[in-house]
């Protein structure tokens, strides 16, 4: 299952503050603030998906993720290979690293990365 781009963006705040109450959300939520209904709404159907957990404290609810962000981008990225580069990682390493304008401090980063990687396996 996949976020709608509004609620990707909630979810990254979810992440990075851990665990929120609606205040935390919409205090940490970027320019222009979205109304306190339109984050109610985008929680009730990441809850629905499985994506935020609650507790409820008296009248209020703490929100906390329940799907780790390296997971959903992981299985992200993944289909991103499978739909748009005919599941072959080699055609989409060739893309970003072509495609990217990466330096070759960076180039060389990523190739010991991969370097690592193999060592591993």
């Amino acid at each position: 299952m996949q976020l709608s781009k509004s609620e990707e963006e909630l979810m990254n705040i979810i992440w990075k503050l851990k665990k929120a109450f609606m205040k935390d959300l919409l205090d940490a939520h970027p320019q222009p603030k979205p109304a306190t209904t339109t984050v109610a709404t985008l929680l009730k159907r990441m809850t629905d998906k499985g994506f935020v957990g609650y507790e409820s404290l008296g009248r209020s609810r703490e929100y906390f993720p329940l799907v780790k962000k390296k997971d959903y981008f992981a299985k992200h990225v993944n289909g991103l290979i499978k739909n748009f580069f005919n599941d072959s990682p080699g055609q989409f390493a060739s893309f970003f690293t072509q495609e990217t304008n990466l330096s070759k401090t960076e180039l060389e980063e990523l190739k010991n990365l991969i370097d690592s990687e193999i060592q591993k396996k």
